[in-house]
């Protein structure tokens, strides 16, 4: 199958002409800005779909947004009339169009195109009104919120906002890209559609700036964002895309005593939090119990042994633990426990607790797992 992208420079382009070289089949074909009239109308003769993205929204004279949108579209259409093709067209659209100004004009008269093209042919053409988009390689500082936000913040720059209350409806890009590369298989209908509006997220600018600034406070906070939502995780991603490549890497604070060394790694409010620990030969962790708080213990490095005794009981249980075993404990509450190292080595635990540490209520009661006799 002969695949055209129009516009696979942009966002939406970079981002679905990633997903269809992932597809066993498609001859992919990337066209954008430079590559000439002439390349494109070879590429038109021998096409079978064409995902149609290329467009202007921010031109340096009015008048190119009747060229790159209506007028780019009308030649598209023209060259398949002369070689005689009706692929299936997919059109990238936006909820803009039919606005009462040059851009809403111009994408209008960019489907009004295709809408004939597809009246006198019989050609499959979809059309995807989008809304505001946001994902990994959109261009900060052009026409995406999301992308000045993330790249800004990611930077430690200054965000403005004219309208904190102002709402946007935010749509992700790699869903666009699942609904595109869906068209594929989709069974050709003839003639001229609407697609069903992609899922959105609606979000004041305020809330927005909000939430992407608590991204950045993370490194020190260590608390990571709510991922039940799935617009927050696909935000965190895109966050994440923006920061520079020297500040992929950070480092975590190690509180160091004679034991050894401990650091906290991610927080969550719904999920607690992992921590992880270093702790030198003969040395014991714990010896205490906790009301509500659960925990789970797993060693990755070195030879130890873990201890548990329910605090109203005298019945101690051993489980021993080595980081070639991956092996879990539970701590369950009113258990008073330990980890003993009695390896030659230091023992690197991982730990999840189910709450995130607060000094103010540590639920933490120190209790001996072995118990001296006069107990």
């Amino acid at each position: 199958m002969n695949v055209l992208v129009t516009g696979a420079k942009g966002f939406v382009g970079k981002n679905l002409c990633a997903a269809l070289r992932q597809r066993a089949g498609v001859e992919l074909v990337e066209h954008d800005l430079g590559d000439g009239q002439a390349v494109l109308d070879a590429t038109l003769r021998t096409v079978d779909v064409i995902f149609h993205l290329a467009g202007v929204n921010r031109p340096e004279r009015v008048e190119e947004f009747e060229t790159g949108n209506t007028r780019f579209t009308a030649e598209i259409c023209r060259a398949l009339l002369e070689a005689g093709r009706r692929p299936k067209i997919v059109l990238s659209s936006t909820v803009h169009a039919g606005r009462e100004d040059p851009y809403g004009k111009s994408k209008l008269g960019a489907e009004q195109e295709l809408k004939r093209f597809a009246e006198l042919t019989g050609a499959d053409v979809i059309l995807h009104r989008l809304k505001n988009l946001y994902g990994k390689w959109s261009r900060p500082n052009y026409n995406s919120v999301v992308a000045t936000f993330c790249h800004n913040v990611a930077r430690g720059l200054p965000i403005t906002i004219s309208d904190p209350a102002s709402v946007v409806y935010m749509t992700y890009s790699d869903d666009v890209g699942t609904a595109f590369v869906a068209e594929l298989g989709s069974d050709a209908r003839g003639g001229w559609r609407v697609a069903e509006p992609l899922p959105s997220h609606e979000i004041t600018l305020g809330e927005l700036a909000r939430l992407i600034e608590s991204f950045r406070a993370h490194r020190a906070t260590l608390v990571l964002p709510d991922f039940a939502s799935g617009f927050v995780r696909t935000l965190w991603a895109t966050y994440l895309s923006y920061v520079p490549a020297d500040a992929w890497g950070y480092q975590l604070v190690a509180r160091a005593d004679q034991r050894g060394s401990l650091a906290e790694f991610v927080k969550s409010q719904s999920f607690g939090q992992i921590f992880v620990s270093r702790t030198k030969p003969g040395i014991t962790r714990g010896n205490h119990y906790h009301h509500t708080k659960t925990e789970k213990f797993m060693v990755v490095e070195g030879d130890g042994i873990v201890r548990l005794r329910q605090i109203h009981g005298n019945v101690v249980a051993e489980f021993r633990v080595r980081g070639d075993e991956f092996r879990v404990v539970d701590i369950p509450p009113g258990v008073t426990h330990s980890i003993e190292n009695v390896g030659d080595g230091e023992l690197v635990t991982l730990f999840w607790s189910s709450e995130i540490f607060d000094p103010a209520r540590p639920d933490t009661m120190h209790d001996p797992v072995i118990q001296s006799p006069s107990k």
